[in-house]
């Protein structure tokens, strides 16, 4: 027995002329109606391209006594296509599409409430991952850093945190300036699920360990320097 299997999502049809166009779509129609299917009229979207050097016949692309919308954007698949060639559009479709994903995971990555230690484990699993290697592999973090050049991410929030420091301390020294940016009230009970250090706290513990003068923080260029974390 025959087995007929017909997909209907996704479908493209190209052409070099709009009566051929309309020809083909008709076609497709019927043929999805006389599989028990329906093409959407409101889902169905015409591109006219704008870079091919023979000349295009006017009017509208119809379905079934319909005229189709016409669009200067296609989205096909994953791609944005362009009826002029061009790929500005699919750059900044994919460049949106990045950004959405960092907003769903910044939520987590920069929540003060998450240890830093978490983070840098779940970096390594990421990282891990990403090299095709498990835990059970007993590759070193040192190697899997210097093959994907990543630096841990612990190093880069501290990195950040001082980088701010710096920024605040050369600050002008007017009240409407620092006013409660560094201010710290003391005999002041923390209540409950609150940070075990405050931001001026982890500043200094991160000095300590890095072995870095505070003072040095008014030569800008010395302090890049101190506290850069340079990739692997």
């Amino acid at each position: 027995m025959d087995e007929c299997m017909l997909f209907a999502d996704d479908v493209v049809l190209v052409d070099e002329s709009r009566d051929e166009v309309n020809r083909k779509l008709e076609l497709w129609r019927r043929t999805l109606e006389s599989k028990g299917f329906r093409l959407s009229r409101t889902k169905t979207e015409y591109m006219r391209c704008d870079f091919s050097a023979s000349r295009h016949d006017g009017g509208d692309v119809s379905l079934d006594g319909q005229v189709v919308a016409h669009k200067d954007t296609f989205r096909y698949l994953s791609p944005m296509l362009q009826k002029d060639g061009d790929i500005d559009e699919d750059v900044r479709h994919r460049i949106l599409a990045g950004w959405l994903k960092w907003r769903q995971t910044s939520g987590v990555l920069c929540d003060r409430r998450v240890p830093q230690k978490l983070k840098s484990v779940a970096e390594m699993r990421m990282l891990r991952w990403f090299c095709g290697h498990t835990r059970r592999d007993r590759v070193r973090n040192e190697v899997i850093r210097e093959r994907v050049g990543v630096a841990p991410i612990e190093e880069k929030l501290t990195q950040h945190q001082l980088r701010w420091f710096g920024h605040i301390q050369r600050r002008p020294s007017e009240p409407s300036v620092r006013s409660g940016v560094l201010k710290w009230v003391d005999n002041v009970k923390r209540g409950r699920c609150r940070l075990k250090l405050t931001w001026e706290e982890s500043v200094k513990r991160d000095l300590r360990d890095w072995d870095i003068s505070e003072e040095l923080v008014l030569d800008r260029s010395a302090w890049r320097l101190a506290i850069n974390v340079s990739e692997p």
